[in-house]
């Protein structure tokens, strides 16, 4: 199947309840199994963001579908070597990452100044989620031979939790994070937007506290980070592990250590005619949020595009969290990531920020 009849036809691969709302939460648990519900009678939750509940499962905190997706998931899904599954935790420049992975991979097909698949299809229909489209629909696994070659998935899965035929395989495995400040910030926006009027909202200053906790979708959101980190440390030829803030700044120095690593290097010639930087404007901010396809529709489930997209700024976090939420989440991470060689690289200059925004608004 080539790329433009799956964009044509993405709608069949395993999300056909797509095509209609979702059930308001009082209703949501009629979608799932008789055993999924049985499980959930045995997990403990907490109060949701955007549903009634977040459950821990797995040591990690889950939605009700996402946790029914993800059993079939782990059970199904039969990975190869040449797969690409793309990781994150939500709001970390997930879209952005699908974006780069599928023009790199699929350079060779498509003129990148007309008519390439990003111009016509949002980024989550050309590399779908595991859990919310591909293993969505609880009475059938998809069939992911019909899925243009290299297999390139999408997931919020800890590393932890991915199938086991991902990890065992030689199928590769890209992670991006992003700064906790920033990271936050972007999660109560996005899910106060698509939060179900039946839910109550959740203030800034209640997110927040959970978030410290621990309590988000797929989160700790520090654990989600080091698992993906430790792979990355012990097996770089299996998880390659990026950092949303360093690729801000040198955008095109890590699309070449991305295209490296999934086994599409650029060659001299590509170099030379400058595809690098036409997959950088292509896949960027500025551009994705002009392109009409990412204004209006929906590439998961029922939130729509135009929520996707909302600055990709680094360090809005300073317009929103008080001196006293930054110096408690600037703990909770030093606690966290303490010892892990991680903390230091990525926080240092959120800290500097942060001591800065402070004498600022003192």
């Amino acid at each position: 199947m080539t790329i433009t009849q799956l964009v044509e036809n993405q709608h069949e691969i395993g999300d056909e309840q797509q095509a209609q709302p979702p059930p308001p939460p009082q209703e949501e648990e009629e979608d799932l199994s008789d055993e999924c519900k049985k499980l959930l009678l045995s997990l403990p939750k907490e109060r949701g963001w955007r549903t009634p509940y977040l459950y821990w499962f797995q040591n990690f905190w889950c939605q009700p579908k996402e946790i029914q997706a993800i059993i079939s998931c782990q059970k199904h899904l039969q990975a190869q070597d040449t797969d690409i599954v793309l990781s994150t935790i939500p709001k970390s420049g997930t879209t952005w990452l699908k974006a780069l992975a599928f023009a790199v991979v699929h350079r060779k097909h498509f003129d990148m100044k007309k008519n390439h698949p990003l111009m016509t299809s949002n980024p989550h229909n050309l590399v779908p989620f595991l859990e919310y489209k591909l293993y969505a629909n609880r009475d059938r696994s998809p069939d992911l031979s019909r899925l243009p070659q290299p297999g390139l998935v999408g997931t919020h899965m800890p590393y932890s939790a991915l199938p086991d035929s991902v990890k065992e395989s030689g199928c590769r495995v890209v992670y991006i994070c992003r700064n906790p400040f920033d990271t936050f910030v972007y999660q109560w926006h996005f899910l106060m937007k698509v939060r179900p009027e039946t839910v109550a909202p959740l203030s800034i200053e209640e997110a927040f506290d959970m978030y410290c906790k621990g309590v988000i979708g797929f989160g700790p959101y520090w654990a989600h980070m080091l698992g993906y980190w430790k792979e990355s440390t012990e097996r770089p030829h299996k998880v390659l592990f990026l950092k949303y803030e360093e690729m801000k700044v040198e955008p095109s120095l890590n699309l070449r250590k991305l295209a490296e690593f999934l086994g599409y290097p650029f060659s001299l010639e590509e170099e030379r005619e400058g595809v690098v930087d036409e997959i950088t404007r292509l896949c960027s901010f500025e551009n994705m949020n002009e392109l009409e396809v990412n204004k209006s529709g929906k590439a998961i489930l029922d939130f729509g595009n135009e929520n996707l997209f909302r600055k990709g700024e680094v360090g809005d976090w300073v317009n929103h969290l008080t001196p006293l939420m930054v110096e408690r989440l600037t703990q909770v991470m030093e606690e966290k990531l303490g010892g892990s060689g991680l903390t230091f690289k990525l926080f240092s200059k959120e800290k500097n920020k942060a001591q800065t925004n402070k004498e600022r608004k003192e």
